[in-house]
């Protein structure tokens, strides 16, 4: 397999597994499902700020960057609310992440700020819609 072929896997495998982690925080904190909000069981409130928020960009956006469909926009979204967290929420404990509790904010955050930049890759809806949209140009045409 080529570098290029085997970078564009590599991205869809990370792109995917990113927001397969990050859609399931989003449905544990809305739903109360795999252990509920910080392994409480329960859902988060209905509209409380910033938690029911933070757990709806978390499963729309994950589930917009595993299928590649506007994935610029909402990793960026992603990213910047995994900043908001981690220095709204976490960086009031401590300055490090280790003491503070923020390793998977930092680490989301910083891994959709690399999608946001990267973008999607080939294996993707947002790839596939633009092929669509652009057609691969004519053929030249032969000169005599």
């Amino acid at each position: 397999m080529s570098s290029a072929r085997s970078a564009a896997v590599t991205l869809t495998l990370f792109r995917v597994v990113l927001g397969l982690l990050f859609a399931f925080h989003g449905a544990a904190s809305l739903f109360g499902v795999f252990g509920g909000n910080r392994g409480s069981g329960h859902a988060v409130e209905f509209a409380t700020w910033p938690g029911w928020w933070a757990a709806l960009i978390q499963l729309a956006g994950g589930i917009l960057v595993i299928t590649g469909l506007a994935t610029r926009p909402a990793a960026l979204l992603c990213s910047g609310s995994m900043a908001y967290a981690y220095f709204v929420v976490h960086q009031t404990q401590g300055l490090l992440p280790l003491n503070n509790g923020g390793e998977a904010a930092a680490l989301f955050c910083w891994s959709f700020l690399i999608i946001a930049v990267l973008g999607p890759g080939a294996f993707s809806l947002d790839a596939l819609l633009s092929r669509r949209r652009d057609p691969a140009p004519p053929a030249p045409l032969a000169t005599a």
